[in-house]
């Protein structure tokens, strides 16, 4: 009875030590994400990404480019990286300023890449940081949607990634809540926001004759990237369908 006593004794300890390094860890993150936000303030990163301030400083910044190529992809990669995982506004800012000082192809390849990473790095901190209570909390009412993400969310993702309605922080934080691999998370984001990458790169190698993000995005653009999302979802159900009526 004793040793039983003491072996509960033993794990409540555990569990709660366990607890304390999580929330710790937890706060180290949050204190991190702060401080680096507060740096982007502080350098005045956030007046420097705008749409008229990228074009007045378009040609020092592809002198530079020239002289340090190498450092200003690192560097460059970086910053794009930072500010999508911190989810801060001038995401599509930077995919213009990689067409215009990178080129078509090599612009694509850092938007595309940095983005990514960056996506996928505010989906595991808002996984880490907010998941476990969410499901705790709600978890009789997410246990079928939990369900359906686990069978299809990566054909819901790639569909929310071709639609340019939908912000790209907020897919990024709401998905770290969901049961979606990481793996899954990271290849649909690749593969879903390449196309408007590409458009928004493209964009960026005439940086100088555009007057605005909104002349980037008409409409029908916007109906092909729909209908283009919803392919994948429709084309599934319509083989589930299909599998159904025979068996």
């Amino acid at each position: 009875m004793r040793r039983n006593i003491q072996g509960l004794s033993l794990t409540l300890t555990s569990q709660s030590n366990q607890e304390t390094i999580v929330q710790m860890k937890k706060s180290i993150i949050i204190i991190s994400i702060c401080t680096l936000v507060g740096i982007f303030y502080y350098l005045g990163l956030f007046d420097l990404l705008t749409f008229e301030s990228i074009k007045a400083q378009q040609s020092k910044i592809q002198a530079f480019t020239q002289s340090n190529y190498l450092i200003s992809v690192l560097g460059f990669s970086i910053l794009y990286i930072a500010t999508t995982a911190l989810s801060l506004p001038g995401a599509a800012l930077l995919t213009l300023l990689s067409g215009a000082i990178f080129g078509l192809f090599i612009g694509v390849i850092i938007a595309s890449f940095s983005s990514t990473i960056g996506a996928t790095l505010a989906f595991l901190v808002s996984r880490f940081l907010f998941k476990e209570s969410i499901q705790s909390k709600f978890s009789a009412k997410l246990e079928s949607f939990n369900k359906g993400f686990k069978e299809d969310g990566g054909f819901y993702l790639f569909t929310l990634r071709l639609i340019p309605a939908f912000p790209f922080f907020v897919v990024n934080l709401v998905m770290g809540l969901t049961p979606i691999k990481t793996l899954t998370f990271y290849v649909a984001s690749q593969l879903g926001m390449l196309p408007g990458t590409i458009v928004y790169v493209n964009a960026g190698t005439s940086l100088s004759e555009l007057n605005s993000l909104s002349g980037i995005l008409s409409p029908k653009l916007i109906l092909s990237f729909v209908l283009l999302g919803t392919f994948p979802i429709l084309a599934k159900l319509i083989i589930k369908k299909i599998k159904e009526k025979r068996a």
